[in-house]
């Protein structure tokens, strides 16, 4: 299933994608897509709907984060070996946590914001993890079973507050509007080997980035596992896990946002996101 949240920002509706590709109206038989939508059974009854019962969504809309509520907002780093070379940081032994603001989250397609102050603001494309069932300890042998879905999201990223600023990455990653996700939440069984999906970036129609999940250094279910070792993971917690090759700070000269430019990517079977960056004072 592909699942979506349609709609102005704050007042989105749950949708569905049919077969067709058709948006179809979910708010009769769910009042939102968050954590308590997500778990097993919930999404058992979904598969039972005849999605040709469902009102079709025809006019144009805006498309919301695919999950909302969301409480946690985790982020692995350095998780492909050509990232963390161009980063000029060791490859790590263990997977690196540091998370985004939740108030960072927003659709796939909104204008994103170059902060006040900026002047390094970089792009990532990475697959997502969607958490569906609560998870705590968990082994890498079980840990997918507690995954609702994936989701392509953008993790942008101002490097200056991030690596210039003392402490830790946080502030350098989440920023207002530095967390697009979506445009839908693809259920586990429709991705399949979530470990084999091509992923891209262009910026003004360049291509910067080009990979594939299948060279993660740490895979899903190890990261979802690990994380459990150290946290309580909810229904509706969003894991982003890292990006391959290609992102502004490792080019020679280094590259970075500028108001204006484009940005598009998107993951095989995920979707793509399109997005505008705008001045942080914009129609505010």
């Amino acid at each position: 299933m592909k699942l979506v949240r349609f709609g102005q920002a704050g007042t989105e509706k749950p949708g569905i994608l049919d077969a067709n590709g058709t948006l179809r109206d979910l708010s009769g038989h769910l009042s939102d897509i968050d954590g308590a939508a997500l778990a097993p059974p919930s999404l058992e009854n979904l598969r039972r709907i005849d999605l040709a019962a469902l009102p079709a969504v025809t006019e144009p809309v805006r498309l919301g984060a695919p999950v909302a509520d969301t409480r946690q907002f985790i982020a692995i780093g350095l998780n492909y070996t050509d990232h963390a070379i161009e980063a000029n940081m060791p490859i790590p032994a263990e997977p690196i946590v540091f998370t985004k603001a939740v108030s960072c989250i927003q659709g796939p397609n909104d204008d994103v914001r170059r902060p006040h102050k900026s002047d390094k603001m970089d792009w990532e494309v990475e697959l997502g993890i969607v958490i569906g069932s609560r998870a705590s300890y968990v082994s890498v042998e079980d840990a997918l079973n507690h995954v609702a879905g994936y989701l392509v999201c953008d993790d942008l990223s101002e490097r200056s507050f991030q690596l210039e600023r003392g402490g830790t990455w946080d502030k350098g990653k989440g920023c207002e509007t530095f967390g697009p996700v979506g445009p839908w939440l693809v259920t586990a069984d429709e991705v399949g080997d979530v470990q084999q999906l091509d992923m891209w970036l262009d910026v003004n129609g360049r291509r910067m980035q080009t990979g594939n999940t299948r060279t993660m250094i740490f895979d899903c279910a190890t990261i979802v596992s690990y994380l459990s070792q150290f946290m309580v993971l909810l229904p509706g917690d969003i894991i982003t896990t890292g990006t391959p090759p290609g992102v502004g700070m490792g080019m020679k000269p280094p590259v970075f946002l500028k108001e204006g430019d484009v940005i598009e990517l998107g993951i095989e079977k995920l979707g793509v996101q399109r997005h505008k960056v705008i001045a942080w004072d914009a129609d505010r």
